[in-house]
């Protein structure tokens, strides 16, 4: 007696799957690889002001053409308020006599603050630079933020597969996405602002917004997972790891990012937590109106799909327990 062979696949589908897998890795490797290589300014708010601000406007726009999205006005105190309310990440405000003078602020983006200075040595080596917010002196290249921003946006990923697949019923994964969200939002910046000194702005402020920007990426994958089922597992995977990480700006800036993508990078869980963080712990708030309703539609986003997929799947259970004393009845006829 012949030993049945084990079951194998057509050769179809395992052409199909290599094929697949490399799709994979070439789409993973140009999703995290092009925004790097093709990292410059395009349109980067930037203020002028003083006597001199509309022949630095040509100036700048000769050498960097398109680079700036530059505003004048009136003065440097203008300027300075316009920089703390994140509307430009820095300003050169020039005077009849003397060297112009370049503010930045290194909180805003330290890939931005070089970039800038780089640009004011077009006016000469004298210029005066002046740090209007510096990033902590325990973290002065802010790698802590950068670094600590994407566990706080993907690990809402992490905790909704625990939840889905650990935890059972409906009233059990709202108060555990709920409980997740805040005790990690908290301890992670925690560690952030007292383990690594990286960021010093509020702490209970800067924890509520990582909280949200956890809740935002947990409620998407629980939403979409339970609406549409694996597919939407690995749709929200997409949009979390392939475009929301490469393309959030957190090492550089949105506009250092190739035109557009920066921008929609900004639309996304990982871009939109960087943003609010960076706004709640280095500028009071300034700017963060933005990056919250974009978490806050993802939230609500990501609930109305996990109600809608809960509310299916009660009516299939509550259609097979009525059909259930019938089979038998069906079986005796």
């Amino acid at each position: 007696m012949s030993t049945p062979s084990a079951p194998t696949s057509p050769w179809g589908r395992v052409f199909l799957v290599t094929c697949l897998t490399a799709t994979l890795l070439i789409g993973m490797l140009s999703a995290f690889a092009l925004p790097a290589i093709n990292s410059k300014p395009h349109e980067l708010p930037l203020a002028v002001s003083g006597p001199g601000a509309q022949q630095t406007e040509q100036q700048l726009e000769r050498a960097y053409p398109g680079a700036f999205d530059i505003t004048v006005v009136s003065d440097a105190g203008a300027a300075r308020a316009r920089i703390l309310d994140r509307d430009v990440y820095g300003a050169i405000n020039t005077s009849a006599s003397g060297s112009p003078e370049l503010m930045v602020a290194s909180a805003a983006g330290p890939a931005v603050g070089a970039l800038l200075r780089e640009a004011a040595t077009r006016f000469g080596n004298d210029v005066k630079v002046t740090d209007v917010r510096p990033l902590p002196a325990d973290d002065p290249k802010g790698a802590g933020l950068s670094a600590g921003a994407l566990p706080l946006s993907l690990g809402g990923y992490i905790g909704a597969i625990l939840l889905l697949f650990l935890v059972q019923g409906t009233a059990q994964r709202v108060v555990g996405s709920i409980g997740f969200a805040l005790v990690g939002g908290s301890s992670l910046t925690a560690l952030l602002q007292y383990g690594l000194g990286a960021v010093d702005g509020n702490y209970w402020i800067t924890a509520a917004g990582a909280a949200l920007g956890i809740a935002a990426s947990c409620w998407m994958i629980l939403g979409m997972r339970t609406a549409f089922g694996n597919v939407g597992l690995a749709l929200g995977a997409l949009t979390l790891i392939f475009l929301g990480n490469p393309l959030s700006g957190l090492t550089s800036a949105p506009e250092m990012l190739p035109a557009g993508w920066g921008a929609f990078g900004q639309l996304l869980p990982p871009g939109a937590t960087g943003s609010l963080l960076r706004c709640l712990a280095y500028f009071d708030g300034a700017g963060a109106t933005k990056p919250l309703l974009v978490l806050a539609v993802w939230v609500v986003c990501g609930v109305f799909f996990f109600a809608i997929g809960t509310l299916r799947e009660t009516r299939q259970r509550a259609a097979a327990a009525s059909d259930a004393p019938r089979q038998p009845e069906l079986a005796s006829v």
